[in-house]
């Protein structure tokens, strides 16, 4: 973070607000000529400070309303265990993010489904299967509020 500049965290700013700005557009945003802007783009894709280029989706528009925090205890706390459930788990479709925890579960996953039918369907069908998973909790989602991108 300390190699960052202000050029640069204005540009990564930019790019969170929108990632289709041209070189062009974020050149004359930032007053200065096209080169050097692609340059400290693609420095900071290489570095891996930005890692992807992605597009927003309205979560109701895609008939994902409902959103559930399931937070799951499992049989043993080895590595094979917890590889294993990150990979199962993300490879389902209405999982969103992964945590690992500390606390009295061992991990959380956010996931997005349709409504209560899809939700008891994914408990009953897809996250009950896991013969590692021991007990799991789940906490719904009244509101949200959504915050894209960090501030730099």
């Amino acid at each position: 973070m300390e190699n960052l500049d202000r050029t640069d965290r204005k540009i990564l700013e930019l790019l969170q607000q929108d990632c289709r700005i041209t070189i062009k557009e974020l050149a004359e945003k930032l007053h200065l000529s096209n080169t050097p802007v692609y340059e400290r783009v693609k420095k900071l894709e290489r570095s891996g400070i930005i890692k992807n280029y992605v597009a927003v989706l309205d979560p109701e528009k895609i008939d994902r309303n409902m959103v559930v925090f399931i937070s799951v205890s499992i049989t043993r706390h080895t590595r094979d265990v917890v590889d294993q459930l990150s990979k199962d788990v993300l490879a389902l479709p209405e999982v969103m993010e992964f945590y690992i925890t500390s606390g009295n579960f061992d991990a959380m996953l956010k996931i997005m489904v349709k409504d209560m039918n899809a939700f008891q369907y994914f408990i009953q069908e897809k996250l009950s299967k896991f013969e590692y998973i021991t007990r799991f909790n789940s906490t719904f989602v009244i509101s949200s509020s959504d915050k894209i991108g960090y501030d730099l």
